[in-house]
């Protein structure tokens, strides 16, 4: 009696706990596909991926939904077994063939959401490629832009003016610096003087004729602006191609383990489905058989 009750009562909790996780799955699926939005890929990708994280649920409460049957069942043959004349009791609605229908379903489903991720991530990952191209373009512009004003003001009259004042200063401070001995060697132990100063002032020293040559060379704001904006240009190039590989990574990432847990899903409740269905189908064909018996 003891092993009857708790073979009942195993049953029935197997039976609840797998509609439970069923209805819960498609409550999930109610709330997810609000806001409604079919046509945005992003709202396409975001609902395949937790339905796929989701998926799983429906097939565990289908286990335990056929195995409180399966319990169920066994009960009732020992029932009968040991008192025939006892009137077995049968659940008013038989849920197997729904939860089949159901799983069959899932499986059509999922695998829809297989070609359908796979291309929804292909569109948005170049859509991002193709927006990080188009940053990366325009800061490009606006660095030949700025290079372009600056050139164009540096070969203006003022700014050859202002770059001959500063030529002319700079050689009139080095001068008198290299001509005292003292000021020189404090300009050398100096850390405050930069070290390509300090390598004028060695060069200087050794061969005054070419201080205004080295100045010239180290007071040339057309080739700094070049060499700074070839800089920038180098920076903003390397960031383009981490960015465009960063999004192509993340986008096979999300297209490799939801496309391919979608796919296992689908096979998985297709056999579970189909097989089920093929079962059930056959046990109420011999049943057939043999009533007309």
């Amino acid at each position: 009696m003891i092993n009857r009750f708790n073979a009942v009562n195993a049953a029935r909790t197997l039976t609840v706990g797998g509609i439970v996780l069923m209805l819960s799955f498609l409550l999930d699926v109610f709330i997810l596909i609000f806001p409604f939005q079919p046509t945005d890929g992003r709202w396409q990708i975001a609902l395949v991926t937790a339905l796929v994280d989701r998926g799983i649920v429906p097939m565990v409460g289908l286990g335990m939904l056929f195995t409180g049957y399966w319990i169920g069942s066994i009960d009732n043959k020992d029932s009968d077994s040991t008192n025939p004349e006892s009137s077995t009791r049968k659940p008013i609605f038989d849920l197997r063939f729904p939860s089949l229908i159901f799983a069959s379903i899932l499986g059509l489903i999922f695998l829809v959401f297989f070609p359908l991720h796979l291309n929804n991530v292909r569109q948005i990952s170049n859509q991002r490629v193709e927006k990080i191209s188009q940053d990366a373009e325009k800061a490009e512009n606006q660095l030949k832009n700025q290079l372009s004003k600056a050139q164009a003001q540096l070969n203006s009259e003022q700014g050859k003016a202002q770059i001959q004042q500063l030529r002319t200063r700079t050689k009139n401070q080095l001068a008198e610096i290299i001509k005292d001995e003292t000021k020189y060697k404090q300009a050398l132990d100096s850390p405050k003087i930069p070290a390509a100063v300090k390598e004028v002032l060695k060069k200087a020293k050794a061969n005054p004729q070419q201080l205004e040559t080295l100045i010239n060379e180290q007071t040339n704001p057309l080739a700094a602006a070049q060499k700074s904006a070839n800089q920038e240009l180098n920076k903003i190039r390397s960031n383009k191609e981490k960015l465009e590989q960063r999004a192509r990574q993340e986008a096979w990432k999300s297209g490799l383990r939801t496309g391919l847990s979608s796919l296992l899903l689908s096979v998985g409740y297709t056999i579970i489905g189909w097989t089920g269905l093929r079962s059930m189908n056959n046990s109420s064909g011999k049943k057939h058989k043999s009533a007309v018996r």
